[in-house]
C-alpha cells in the first residue's frame, strides 16, 4: 500500500518517540500487544502497560488507566477493539500524549478526527512493528 508524504510523516515522527502506553498489554506470549512492546522495548523504547487488569510486562509497571500513568507519554498504542478505541484516543488528548497509533483493524474515523483536531499525531489501522523496517530511526 502506497503512502502520502503526511502520512509516511507521521509514522517516522511517531515511530522515534521514546515512551509508549500499549493499551491492552498483559504478560500474554500469545497476544499481539505482547510481540510489539516487545519488538519496541528492544530498540530502546519505553513501555508502558495499560489493561483494565494491571499486570507488568518486561519489567514495566502496568496501569489501569492512561490517566494513572505519572510521567508523560508520548505514544498512545492501542490494542482493543475498535468499538473502545474512541474513548481511550480521548484519554490520550486529555493526558497530553503527542500521539496515537490504533493498530491493524482498529479503525475510527471518529477518533481520528477528534485527535487529528486535538493536534496530536494519529496513526490508524497500521502496526509499528510492520511498519519499523521502512520509517524507523536508524
Amino acid at each position: 500500500m502506497d503512502l502520502d508524504t503526511s502520512t509516511e510523516t507521521t509514522i517516522r515522527r511517531l515511530l522515534a518517540a521514546q515512551t509508549w502506553a500499549v493499551v491492552g498489554l498483559r504478560d500474554n506470549q500469545a497476544r499481539p500487544a505482547y510481540g510489539v512492546a516487545r519488538m519496541l522495548q528492544a530498540r530502546g523504547k519505553r513501555i508502558v502497560p495499560v489493561h483494565q487488569h494491571p499486570q507488568d510486562v518486561f519489567g514495566e509497571k502496568s496501569y489501569a488507566t492512561l490517566a494513572e500513568i505519572p510521567f508523560p507519554v508520548d505514544v498512545v498504542d492501542v490494542f482493543v477493539n475498535s468499538t473502545r478505541a474512541g474513548a481511550i484516543a480521548d484519554q490520550a488528548i486529555e493526558i497530553g500524549a503527542k500521539g496515537v497509533w490504533f493498530q491493524l483493524d482498529v479503525i475510527d474515523d471518529g477518533a481520528y478526527a477528534r485527535v487529528k483536531a486535538a493536534g496530536l499525531d494519529m496513526v490508524m489501522d497500521r502496526c509499528p512493528a510492520i511498519e519499523w523496517s521502512q520509517f524507523g530511526p536508524r
